[in-house]
């Protein structure tokens, strides 16, 4: 690990022939000893923070590798005019924008220079070149002063690509031991470890509520969630904990209505999967008969704890 110097200001230095390198995941084994760290205040990591949180990208990141994100970025400072890609370069930074207006301009063959659209104060660009060893396939220019975040290809590959492999084989691990994925093939599996989303929560946080719209379903990667209904009546009890390889949400999901029971986080390392409704539908059909069929365990599961389950209005 170590504290990197701020790259040189107002410069976009390209690198040649970079194509011809190959990143495999699986090879890299250096995990710690070269991490990337360049300073910010508080206030720098928290607006890099805020504009990173939404880029599709970063979704398969975990909070680890989100703050090792934030700290391999750096500030570059442009002005008007200063053009911070140009097509057919080579692929040197990915960028997240901070402030400024940003042109994208895309040579065609009818057409040189065909402005395409715009950044304003939004956005992240540069990605493409960097995972696939291609050229820049757009200039993009700064319109007014601004300020970008900048990290290099090689930290880029490092924590964006390593990352979602790393966490790709942690979720076929994790879904191997969930019976109900056993009717899956290998290609819906590896589509399903794809889709998932990592969450964490900490001791006591509510991870669904009872009576809210189900918007996805969870396997639980670590720790422990309690799961907790409310019956008419006002009166609360515990049904289950669930640990590493369970899952909960999915029953919303299958009848359509609304969350049965609330789920916590119990401690203070609870790491979820979080399938949203939309993937859910998409890839857990092959299951769907599965599930339908763990309703009347639910049921039964309510008659135990509360006596009847007349307590709950149509589980189905």
């Amino acid at each position: 690990m170590h504290t990197a110097k701020a790259e040189p200001l107002n410069r976009f230095t390209r690198r040649k022939s970079v194509f011809a390198e190959h990143y495999d995941p699986e090879e890299d084994e250096d995990d710690d000893n070269n991490k990337v760290i360049y300073p910010k205040s508080d206030e720098q990591r928290k607006q890099l923070a805020e504009a990173v949180k939404n880029i599709l990208l970063f979704r398969s990141l975990d909070q680890e590798q989100v703050q090792e994100l934030l700290d391999a970025m750096f500030e570059k400072k442009v002005h008007g005019g200063d053009v911070v890609i140009r097509q057919g370069d080579d692929g040197d930074y990915f960028y997240v924008i901070q402030s400024g207006t940003y042109n994208i301009h895309v040579d065609t063959d009818q057409e040189n220079d065909k402005f395409v659209g715009k950044y304003e104060n939004t956005g992240s660009f540069g990605e493409l070149a960097l995972m696939y060893n291609q050229p820049r396939a757009a200039t993009i220019k700064a319109v007014s002063e601004g300020s970008l975040w900048a990290m290099s290809r090689q930290v880029f590959r490092k924590i964006v690509l390593k990352g979602a492999f790393k966490k790709r084989k942690e979720y076929e691990s994790l879904l191997e031991g969930v019976p109900m994925l056993q009717s899956l093939n290998l290609f819906e599996r590896m589509n399903l470890c794809d889709a998932l989303m990592p969450k964490s929560y900490k001791n006591g946080e509510i991870i669904i509520k009872q009576g809210e719209v189900g918007d996805g379903m969870y396997f639980v990667e670590k720790g422990t969630v309690r799961i907790v209904m409310v019956n008419e009546s006002g009166e609360e009890k515990e049904l289950s904990k669930l640990n590493k390889g369970q899952y909960f949400g999915e029953l919303a999901l299958v009848t359509h209505k609304p969350r049965a029971a609330s789920a916590y986080a119990v401690g203070d390392d609870v790491k979820l999967a979080f399938l949203d409704v939309h993937a859910f539908e998409r890839l857990l059909g092959p299951c769907m008969n599965i599930m339908k069929r763990n309703i009347n365990e639910y049921e039964e599961q309510l008659i135990e704890v509360f006596g009847s389950k007349t307590n709950i209005s149509d589980l189905r």
